[in-house]
């Protein structure tokens, strides 16, 4: 169903991890049309953002709101735990964003939305950004501008395939460039399995990235190393 790949592009905007399971929104008939809403709660044992980890290397607990338009345009909140001596006190992440998916073809499909990441408690480290994405055959390519805070594009290729006895295969390669010149540059690639069972989704994912331990921007130096992170999702 289209709508709920656009519910999907609205998680993944907020994580990398995408883990959550769309199939059982509900459908609404209102007087401005029909409207999708779900809700989904995972537990992970990290939060891997680009490569990564926003809690140290510990356990997130996430949850969305989301909600779908037959129109195309959706919006949706979605909050995780982070690790707060790397935030400057923040210890949760409140995501809000709101956009738009299209079809070109049956085949190809597009995305575009902005998103206002949030920081509880330090507001000064909160970040705004443009996203786009086209996906074709499987196939989806995009970009990710941020334009206050941390002036960034990350670019990103990614390719999802069906796999026997109903499992997900999702690979990712990600390359993040700091506009200003004053940051630096890294690129970050994942492998995610994922399956629906027992009423739950099920996902595990590994990533990594080309930082050095000198460079590395949140927690530990591990915290920017390969990682192999599990999860489990329920929507409502």
């Amino acid at each position: 169903m289209r709508m709920m790949k656009k519910l999907t592009a609205a998680i993944a905007a907020a994580t990398t991890l995408g883990f959550a399971s769309m199939t059982h929104a509900e459908e609404f008939d209102t007087a401005i049309g029909t409207i999708d809403a779900s809700m989904t709660a995972t537990l992970a044992t990290d939060y891997i953002w680009r490569g990564q980890s926003q809690t140290d290397g510990k356990g997130a607990v996430q949850a969305s709101l989301d909600f779908a338009h037959e129109s195309g345009v959706y919006l949706g909140a979605w909050g995780s735990n982070v690790d707060s001596d790397d935030f400057g006190g923040a210890s949760i992440e409140l995501d809000y964003y709101v956009g738009y998916g299209g079809a070109i073809t049956e085949e190809v499909t597009y995305d575009l939305a902005w998103a206002n990441y949030t920081f509880p408690g330090n507001s000064s480290i909160d970040v705004y950004e443009w996203l786009a994405s086209v996906s074709a055959y499987g196939f989806t390519v995009g970009l990710k501008d941020t334009y206050n805070n941390a002036d960034n594009h990350y670019y990103y290729v990614g390719y999802d395939l069906a796999l026997p006895y109903d499992i997900g295969l999702g690979l990712h390669y990600g390359d993040s460039n700091d506009k200003t010149g004053d940051g630096f540059d890294y690129n970050d690639w994942a492998l995610t399995l994922s399956k629906e069972a027992l009423g739950l989704g099920w996902a595990v994912m590994y990533s990594d990235t080309d930082i050095s331990d000198e460079n590395c921007a949140y927690g530990s130096t591990d915290s920017c190393g390969s990682n192999v992170t599990f999860a489990v999702s329920k929507s409502f």
